[in-house]
């Protein structure tokens, strides 16, 4: 019989609904049935394409015993993190205090009284092995401690929330430390590093960092050390060639399980898709111009364009690690849809072929991937061109065996649950389920990432892409009433209100429409695309601005009963944090409008978060974006002819404008750069311009 979670627009939620477990949904019922009843909460959060939320669902939340004594002892909660990412914010902290680590599923222990955690962890086996105890056991020894160490509880919530209060309640600084860019920066740098690392994750807001300090490096650099182009440069080479990628259909997957970013955790999420286009973007137009890197580029918005557009124009959020093998399959296998096996290969592509294959690929009868022997995952020996026949194995034989047809630009339909992936027919192998729903935030970087490929590449359907997103998103995402924005659509139908994360990227991703369209002639206008940007800043200036103290909250004011702290992102994840990209976006508002009063908000928020950039400067990358933004922007007019070939170059911290009525091109003049509040001399030749803007990007450095 299913339980309250069959009624759920969350697939994450529906994956539950046949569970025994008792679950409730995170509602006010829930917690004043805790209350009443003195049980302390059982709080679940994962997401759809998690992998070990997947295991844990299937093993304990599936077990009629553990079940039974959750039911009778524990309230259980289940939630979904894109959802709520402000609960999941708080309760991964809390963990990460209590274990020193953190990740999905994200399973809390909660007084009914306050919502404080007393207990936490992640995944949960139904027997002891993997160093961790078994579910049911667990359950009992935590409601004996529950019920017998009030007084232990007391002080460790005590604890706890003196942590999280301190974490979001920041006091600002009087001042932003002159240094602050220049010694900040280099303790970023070396977490980039490939060396030392068990698993391998694309870390893209510190990749983006590295790459944009590039500029800051001294001509002769530092003798044994590694340059910010260097390491951003093995970072674009190791996503573009290794396994992460998904060579023969596009796309990026999670992060890899070994350190030689040889095997996946196989599932693609939309955002790290969106920012790895941008990065890689970036990292072409700073003259890293391997061809891995551009055909990683085509084939991620070919993927994007076939697997992951609703009709309707936006982004789906992810697919699933795991697929069946075959349809009477209970389970399916994780990676199924894109492994490979050698005599598999060896018949697909005939002798001379395979043989092509396997000088450009590193393979194996035994196959690369240790939990499943014998599959291969596809993984390049070095960058450069593919020769042609390679080429047209992967993209054509290797294709059409795992799609059923070589048509590469016709969309493909998702599978939207397990159920359908199972009893649909389909061409090729079973897909793995797709998660459906719309998220602001991750289509803001998507087409972000769009923008910025149409720039650097110069394909038109790139920015078509983004530009149908955008209207989807501004014509859409309403709240009918207050009209505010909202951050999710599950099938045609917007709910939950926005996060800071949403606004801030989607600010962004506005501007950066209104850049990548000064060159053009159409309808919206880029001006069209700044007014909306200025809108939706307002909005969040309204909503979640800290008027006291600086900053954005994660969530408005109506959420805060229900939260611990009401906190303030500024710690980046596989996301860049909101008030780091808010910074930037103040800024840029600035530039574009001339408006100052952009400029003194992103000053007082870099002061609220300037202890933290000085003291744990490594937990928050973006923070020190807005701040290169802040310290070193540049504003350049030129005619929408000039423009197309100075965007397609890296400039980190500067805004292109057109000549308007009121604010022409001065007489004989090529184009006019102003540095922050201060304009040059008109500048005669592209040379003068480009020696100026380089200049003004690294003045504060």
């Amino acid at each position: 019989m299913a339980n309250r979670l069959a009624t759920s627009s969350s697939l994450y939620l529906r994956k539950h609904a046949e569970n025994p477990v008792d679950w409730w949904p995170w509602i006010p019922e829930a917690l004043e049935k805790a209350r009443a009843e003195d049980r302390p909460i059982f709080l679940s959060i994962g997401y759809s394409s998690c992998h070990w939320c997947t295991v844990m669902e299937g093993e304990a939340f599936s077990n009629p015993e553990i079940a039974a004594f959750l039911n009778a002892h524990f309230l259980p909660i289940k939630v979904d993190r894109e959802e709520r990412p402000d609960l999941d914010s708080i309760y991964m902290q809390a963990l990460q205090l209590m274990s020193g680590q953190g990740g999905w599923p994200l399973n809390v222990f909660l007084t009914p009284d306050d919502l404080v955690p007393f207990y936490a962890g992640t995944y949960f086996p139904v027997e002891p092995r993997f160093g961790r105890p078994g579910f049911l056991a667990l359950l009992q020894r935590i409601l004996q401690f529950y019920r017998q160490e009030k007084e232990k509880i007391e002080e460790m919530k005590g604890q706890i929330l003196t942590a999280l209060t301190t974490l979001s309640d920041l006091v600002p600084e009087d001042h932003i430390p002159a240094d602050l860019l220049r010694s900040g920066i280099p303790k970023i740098q070396p977490l980039l590093s490939n060396a030392g690392a068990v698993q391998q994750f694309p870390m893209m807001p510190y990749a983006q960092l590295v790459l944009r300090s590039a500029r800051f490096d001294p001509p002769e650099g530092i003798p044994g050390s590694m340059s910010a182009l260097e390491r951003a440069k093995e970072r674009g080479m190791a996503l573009v060639l290794g396994g992460i990628f998904d060579h023969v259909a596009g796309g990026f997957h999670r992060y890899t399980v070994d350190p030689t970013w040889t095997v996946p955790h196989f599932e693609k999420m939309l955002y790290d898709n969106g920012q790895i286009l941008e990065f890689l973007s970036d990292l072409w137009a700073h003259g890293i111009q391997d061809p891995a890197i551009e055909r990683a580029v085509r084939l991620t918005v070919e993927w994007v364009a076939r697997e992951m557009t609703a009709p309707a124009g936006y982004f789906y959020a992810a697919q699933d690690a795991d697929s069946f093998a075959r349809a009477e399959d209970r389970e399916p296998e994780e990676g199924e849809f894109y492994v490979w096996r050698w005599q598999e290969l060896q018949e697909l592509l005939g002798e001379e072929t395979f043989r092509a294959l396997q000088q450009a690929f590193d393979l194996s009868p035994g196959g690369n991937f240790p939990d499943r022997p014998g599959c291969i995952v596809l993984q390049r020996q070095q960058g450069g061109a593919l020769p042609p026949e390679v080429e047209a194995a992967l993209t054509t034989h290797l294709f059409q065996a795992r799609y059923g047809s070589a048509e590469r630009r016709v969309p493909f339909p998702p599978a939207v649950d397990a159920q359908s992936a199972r009893l649909q027919s389909w061409p090729g192998r079973i897909p793995p389920v797709t998660d459906t729903k719309m998220i602001v935030s991750w289509n803001a970087l998507m087409i972000s990432g769009l923008a910025r490929a149409y720039q650097v590449f110069g394909n038109a359907d790139y920015l078509q892409f983004a530009l149908r997103a955008a209207q989807f998103i501004l014509s859409q995402q309403r709240h009918p009433e207050t009209g505010s924005l909202l951050r999710l659509n599950y099938d045609g139908t917007a709910q939950v209100p926005a996060k800071s994360e949403d606004y801030a990227l989607l600010i962004k991703a506005l501007l950066d429409l209104q850049q990548a369209c000064l060159p053009l002639v159409g309808d919206p206008t880029p001006q069209d695309w700044l007014q909306a940007a200025l809108q939706l800043q307002q909005e969040m200036d309204a909503q979640l601005w800290d008027p006291a103290r600086g900053g954005y909250f994660v969530s408005d004011a109506q959420s805060a009963p229900e939260l611990l702290v009401r906190e303030k992102e500024f710690q980046d994840n596989a996301t860049p944090a909101a008030n780091g990209v808010a910074i930037a976006n103040l800024v840029r508002l600035a530039a574009l409008t001339g408006d100052l009063d952009y400029l003194e908000r992103a000053e007082q928020a870099l002061k609220t978060f300037a202890h933290i950039m000085s003291t744990q400067p490594r937990t928050c990358p973006s923070l020190f974006a807005g701040l290169d933004w802040y310290s070193n922007w540049v504003k350049v007019t030129l005619e929408a002819d000039s423009i197309p070939a100075f965007q397609q170059r890296s400039w980190p911290t500067t805004v292109f404008a057109l000549p308007t009525e009121t604010e022409p091109l001065p007489e004989g003049a090529l184009g006019l750069v102003c540095w922050g509040n201060k304009c040059l001399a008109p500048a005669s030749s592209l040379e003068q311009i480009q020696s100026q803007i380089g200049k003004g990007q690294n003045r504060a450095y």
